[in-house]
């Protein structure tokens, strides 16, 4: 993990955004020795897994088309 300070990192953005990229580097950024913040790569969100009761339900029908029918109230 690399450190550099705030100015450093001001002064360097464009170059510590693409070691982060290319590298998957994290870099500590620090004011007066003490680290504040943290340049790191961005984790891939999963993919949520749908729920068993919604994996067996079937559309009938154009979803898209306008509805004539009134629907029941329950």
């Amino acid at each position: 993990m690399t450190t550099v300070n705030i100015h450093e990192a001001k002064a360097h953005l464009s170059a510590l955004i693409a070691r982060v990229e290319d590298h998957q580097e994290h870099i500590v950024i620090c004011r007066y020795g003490r680290a504040v913040a943290e340049l790191g790569p961005c984790r891939k969100k999963k993919r949520s897994s749908l729920h068993r009761a919604l994996r067996e339900v079937k559309v009938k029908g154009d979803l898209t088309k306008p509805t004539q029918e009134e629907w029941e109230r329950a």
